[in-house]
């Protein structure tokens, strides 16, 4: 038996959270990922997992082998890294996760140059509009848009961007300009559904810093940005967005920022990586490289 091999399967189910989501992605059937977890069990004399047609739990045993198989995997994988050079020169292929537009407008650029400048290293860019995960989706680093929660990933701070809300110029000459967040009940709203929206507007009273919250009914609702985008320079309704999202829209009279005064605090932009022992020169190269092109493009609250 491949105990390597095995433990990585038994990390990849525990992550998953299933069998067949496991067997989907390794690429192996899931007869074959079951056998291999029942012959590890077997071979250590313990039983790993709990299995029940909803869902996998560990064994207190299983939790304990767990974590040290992710320990011994995270040394192999090491080893395997210094041994092919990671360590000693940049190289090798680079996962990098990052929003749709942010990654188009911002991240593509800096990584064009990049290649040109490290030829021996390749890249992998995932543009998604949801947080992929590091460790087990494979990722070496992900720019974040957002407050993170507390965990062991090592963040690199790039800047911070505004929310902003819009309406086009004509639908605010037939409607009225708002004076405040709660006037917005009487404009179209055009809202956007991903797996990050979060429900309501939220603003914050200039005067007493709290805040304060709205819940829009949208007069159209659409699932991307360029969408919503389109939809409000054709005077459909008032939408909310990252400034940068609507910044070319905005210079070019399409749209126009309204309550302005009420925005909540910029959201941070970061850099994110997992946190593990020496860090490839890739990785190194990249950060060292995009960290002040990326803060130099895209300013403090831009």
């Amino acid at each position: 038996m491949d105990r390597i091999e095995a433990m990585s399967m038994l990390i990849e189910v525990t992550d998953r959270g299933s069998f067949s989501a496991a067997a989907r992605s390794l690429n192996v059937p899931v007869t074959t990922l079951s056998r291999k977890i029942s012959d590890l069990e077997a071979a250590l004399g313990a039983k790993l997992l709990v299995r029940s047609t909803r869902k996998i739990d560990l064994t207190d045993a299983g939790a304990t082998y767990l974590a040290a198989a992710r320990r011994i995997i995270e040394q192999v994988e090491e080893a395997e890294r210094e041994a092919a050079g990671e360590f000693t020169e940049p190289k090798g292929r680079l996962v990098i996760t990052a929003p749709i537009q942010f990654g188009q407008l911002h991240v593509l650029p800096v990584v064009t140059d990049f290649l040109a400048q490290f030829p021996q290293i390749d890249v992998s860019l995932l543009l998604q509009d949801r947080n992929l995960q590091l460790v087990e989706d494979h990722i070496d680093m992900a720019v974040r848009i957002g407050r993170l929660p507390d965990s062991s990933m090592i963040a690199t701070s790039i800047g911070s961007v505004r929310m902003v809300v819009c309406a086009s110029p004509r639908l605010l000459e037939a409607q009225g300009t708002p004076a405040g967040p709660q006037d917005l009940s009487r404009f179209p709203s055009i809202t956007i559904e991903t797996p990050l929206s979060q429900p309501g507007w939220q603003f914050r009273d200039p005067e007493e810093r709290s805040p304060l919250a709205i819940s829009p009914i949208p007069r159209l609702s659409v699932t991307t940005v360029e969408a919503a985008l389109r939809a409000a320079i054709r005077d459909t309704g008032v939408i909310r967005l990252f400034h940068y999202q609507v910044a070319d829209a905005v210079k070019a009279g399409e749209l126009q920022i309204i309550l302005a005064e009420y925005e909540q605090e910029p959201v941070p932009v970061s850099l994110l990586h997992a946190s593990r022992g020496q860090m490839p020169l890739k990785m190194r190269s990249f950060l060292d490289f995009a960290v002040p092109r990326l803060r130099a493009v895209f300013p403090i609250g831009s």
